[in-house]
């Protein structure tokens, strides 16, 4: 009789939770610092209203030191939560897609988003891409030269404008070591904070009309496009 096979579960909410602190604490040392801090303060707070408000009631005393070490244990997990995801968008930094990863977990619903670029580098795997929302057409180029993602940032800004012409275009780009670059970590707050400039239905047809254009990708010299045949069997 064959053995059944054992299907391994995914591991729950907190023990993910617990993994995430875990690497997190082995990685931060300063992050178990804050940690203990956020938690030991609201904790003493407790105990010290305890002491003035019933001095000598147990009963005060261990509801008011309950409730401090409760908001203190929610301010280490917040602590610990920030500490993780900054290390996180610190490990994605400078890799390919991690603008877009960054863009499709922070853009809200209203906002019009492919993680596919709408331009690619093929020889340096340099992109931007594009997305529409509230804040109007927002293009971000990632790559590793300012000077030429800002190339093709443009050409997809004039193509905006050609396309949905007075919509309010935003460029951002994520290029490591560039000063004047957008920070992994502060991209998808960024661009949630863009003044509203578009409504629902606006959104949805400037997306439609931006879709319909395709990517822009470079066709190699010497291939003329309206030659190209199907090859034959």
């Amino acid at each position: 009789m064959a053995k059944k096979e054992k299907t391994k579960r995914e591991p729950g909410r907190f023990r993910q939770l617990l993994q995430i602190y875990g690497a997190t604490a082995k990685n931060d040392k300063a992050a178990v610092a804050w940690a203990l801090l956020g938690l030991s303060i609201p904790t003493l707070l407790g105990v010290g209203v305890a002491s003035i408000v019933e001095p000598g009631n147990v009963i005060v005393f261990v509801m008011w030191t309950i409730l401090g070490f409760t908001i203190g244990l929610l301010v280490a997990m917040i602590i610990m939560s920030r500490r993780a995801e900054a290390a996180a968008y610190a490990r994605f930094e400078g890799q390919a897609g991690a603008a877009g990863a960054v863009l499709r977990s922070s853009l809200r619903r209203g906002w019009r988003f492919n993680e596919i670029p709408v331009h690619i580098n093929p020889r340096t795997q340099e992109v931007v891409y594009r997305a529409v929302g509230p804040g109007g057409v927002v293009l971000v180029g990632e790559g590793h030269s300012r000077a030429r993602v800002a190339v093709m940032v443009e050409d997809e800004r004039k193509k905006v404008q050609r396309i949905a012409p007075g919509v309010m275009t935003h460029a951002f780009f994520v290029v490591p070591g560039d000063e004047k670059s957008t920070p992994l970590a502060k991209l998808g707050k960024t661009v949630l904070k863009l003044k509203r400039a578009l409504n629902r239905r606006e959104v949805s047809v400037v997306a439609n009309r931006l879709d319909s254009i395709g990517m822009n990708i470079p066709v190699p010299k010497g291939i003329d496009p309206n030659r190209i045949r199907a090859p034959r069997r």
